[in-house]
């Protein structure tokens, strides 16, 4: 492990310091424990789709009102799912994580103009 004191960094400032900090670990945790399990859900949720469009034409093309079947509602699910999940993770983000993230660069920044 290396003294990160010697290290000369622009500014003074020890960006690997920082990045192994514990803040920074957190907001990262933090970030992946909400995106990863979303990721996951939705690429199962689309291969589900995917499986059962390949493997289940009689399911996916049953009539649900005049010419809309099983499928397209699927398929249009996936559309929405893609939104649902970018809004909650924006509401997240503008939360959770973008206080944190500024906190850190204020004082990264303060630390730049006392250097």
């Amino acid at each position: 492990m290396t003294d990160r004191t010697d290290v000369d960094s622009p500014g003074g400032i020890d960006y690997i310091a920082v990045q192994e900090s514990e803040r920074f670990q957190t907001l990262k945790r933090m970030q992946r424990s909400f995106v990863f399990p979303l990721a996951a859900f939705f690429l199962i949720w689309y291969f589900v789709y995917v499986l059962l469009a390949a493997f289940a034409t009689d399911f996916m093309s049953q009539r649900v009102w005049g010419d809309i079947t099983v499928g397209l509602l699927f398929g249009l699910g996936q559309f929405l799912t893609t939104f649902v999940i970018t809004m909650a993770y924006v509401s997240f983000a503008n939360r959770r994580l973008d206080p944190r993230a500024t906190e850190i660069r204020e004082e990264l920044e303060k630390a730049q103009a006392e250097a």
